[in-house]
């Protein structure tokens, strides 16, 4: 009951929140409501070197604790000895079938022309299928082997988590998609596909990630991180979330951070006030783990998501304010730092699905 009050609120704030804000900014609301998206119709701020600036020096203030931490703990590699479990057959499937998918992806045959628009999906499932079996060869097991339906069930959580953050790109515009033309029924359908393979896809990596040692030697005992009063600071923290979404659409050039944010911060809010384990409940031991490996899991994500993005034929293009320059395929290079923060919110909804589901087979 806790986790389906949880929902209602997150999806009140998150769906509600903005649009009270172009309520009262009194700007037209049919453009918010358009399906499938297609008008640009926020004019983004120019490329301000003072604002690129500002924003490189909060994320080198943000990661550079943690990466010269990661370098003081670094340790000549070990020789390398043959893997105890084999690469399974299905992860070759899965590498294959990448291979394949990323030839036609990036290629404009005739005969495939039909299907030219919908290789996102299978490069995906290759991904996952390849980072799951990249998991069974360190440790002989992972996610997928050990509970395939609640994995499974990641899937359609990750079509309807992604499709909020659709929504909450209509306030903000930060990129839209292009390179085909498709009717609504057909554009929900295929984007619903593809959307569903988030969740699985950064679960897979931070499995893979978490299962080489040196993330325990380096951040198990890192810096604790302790609040007196948690609830408080919690209704603080909800408070100031929801002020933001509400702005959102007010101010899209300055607020658009808050995208990535908001949600995050949303959820363990609500986690904390129903005295609920959360993502960050280990750092008041100064274990870093996993929070760290689920944002770089999302960055290693968004590397690929990016590159095999950057010559399909359907694909989205990014128009960030303020920062839209020094192209990584086609992510301007600071956008990258908005997939740490995702890759938070990534695994909180995933660990809420397995967590529910691991209590319900008694596991």
């Amino acid at each position: 009951m806790k986790g389906v009050f949880k929902f209602v609120i997150l999806a009140a704030m998150l769906l509600g929140l903005p649009l009270a804000g172009v309520l009262v900014a009194q700007a037209p609301l049919s453009r918010y409501f358009e399906f499938p998206p297609r008008t640009l119709y926020i004019e983004h701020a120019p490329f301000s070197w003072i604002a690129f600036m500002a924003y490189s020096l909060f994320i080198l203030a943000v990661a550079g604790p943690f990466l010269m931490h990661a370098l003081r703990n670094r340790h000549p590699v070990p020789i390398k000895t043959p893997p105890v479990n084999p690469f399974p057959w299905w992860g070759w499937c899965g590498v294959l079938l990448g291979l394949v998918s990323w030839i036609l992806a990036w290629n404009r045959c005739t005969w495939f022309s039909d299907y030219q628009a919908h290789t996102f999906t299978p490069l995906w499932i290759a991904y996952i299928m390849t980072v799951n079996g990249l998991t069974v060869r360190r440790t002989g097991t992972c996610l997928l082997l050990r509970r395939p339906l609640s994995f499974l069930l990641l899937f359609p959580v990750s079509a309807g988590f992604w499709w909020f953050f659709e929504y909450l790109n209509r306030f903000v515009q930060n990129w839209s998609y292009t390179g085909v033309n498709f009717a609504p029924a057909e554009y929900f359908l295929f984007a619903t596909l593809s959307f569903s393979t988030v969740l699985p896809a950064i679960t897979g990596t931070r499995e893979w990630l978490l299962s080489y040692s040196w993330w325990s030697r380096a951040y198990q005992h890192f810096f604790p991180v302790w609040i007196s009063s948690p609830r408080l600071f919690a209704a603080a923290v909800l408070t100031a979330s929801g002020t933001g979404l509400f702005l959102l659409g007010v101010d899209p050039d300055h607020l658009y951070a808050l995208l990535w944010i908001s949600p995050l911060l949303i959820l363990v809010s609500l986690q904390t006030l129903f005295k609920e384990t959360h993502i960050f409940s280990p750092l008041r031991d100064g274990d870093w783990r996993f929070v760290l490996a689920s944002a770089f899991a999302a960055l290693l994500c968004g590397v690929f998501w990016e590159m095999w993005n950057f010559y399909s034929l359907a694909k989205w293009v990014y128009h960030v304010p303020f920062v839209q320059r020094f192209h990584i395929f086609e992510m301007p290079l600071l956008g990258y730092a908005g997939y740490l923060p995702f890759g938070l919110e990534c695994n909180v909804v995933a660990e809420m699905v397995l967590a529910k589901n691991r209590q319900t087979a008694g596991t």
